[in-house]
């Protein structure tokens, strides 16, 4: 009986969201596809939500995954950036979370680990790791795409473990992991 599953990885951002799918058969990787979505075009911030959410939902319903794996915001100087990113990612997460699809977060730092084996790789590296594994013919010029890719291959990598950051099955599971967020 063979298990396949697909994964597909999410780097959020409101100016490119990056994103890459991949097909688990058995214990092996297969590349589907790596693209982004330009957000620059857009100077409402409230429209490039809606793109983001329209566009998640495009590829849940197109290639039906099993799982997303999504980059968690990194704290930066700019708490600006920090809110925009966390609303962008909050946004896919929904889209994920409508279609009851299983979520789970990871820090920049876990999937460049995941990947490269060093959790302060450069983007470049972390591409040029997943062109091998992956055996990709070429890699795209903007690197955001390839981070939406290291995200569902961290995840694979990363599900035989127990622990794998936060996992939301559905609304349900996410309000009762993040009691401090709900307004009562």
């Amino acid at each position: 009986m063979t298990t396949e599953r697909i994964i597909l990885g999410i780097d959020p951002g409101t100016t490119i969201m990056g994103f890459g799918l991949i097909k688990i058969v058995q214990k092996k990787m297969e590349f589907i596809q790596l693209n982004e979505l330009q957000l620059s075009k857009y100077d409402d911030h409230y429209t490039k939500l809606r793109h983001i959410f329209d566009r998640t939902i495009e590829l849940i319903e197109t290639h039906h995954p099993d799982e997303i794996a999504i980059e968690a915001p990194f704290f930066g100087k700019n708490v600006q950036s920090m809110l925009k990113l966390g609303r962008a990612q909050g946004v896919a997460m929904a889209a994920g979370l409508s279609r009851d699809i299983p979520i789970t977060e990871y820090e920049p730092k876990k999937i460049k680990m995941a990947i490269t084996g060093n959790g302060n790789a450069s983007k470049e590296q972390v591409a040029k790791m997943l062109q091998q594994l992956l055996n990709l013919k070429e890699l795209p010029k903007n690197l955001d795409s390839t981070d939406g890719l290291a995200a569902a291959v961290c995840h694979f990598f990363n599900s035989s473990k127990v622990t794998v950051g936060k996992n939301y099955t559905g609304w349900d599971a996410f309000v009762k992991q993040n009691q401090d967020r709900v307004k009562k």
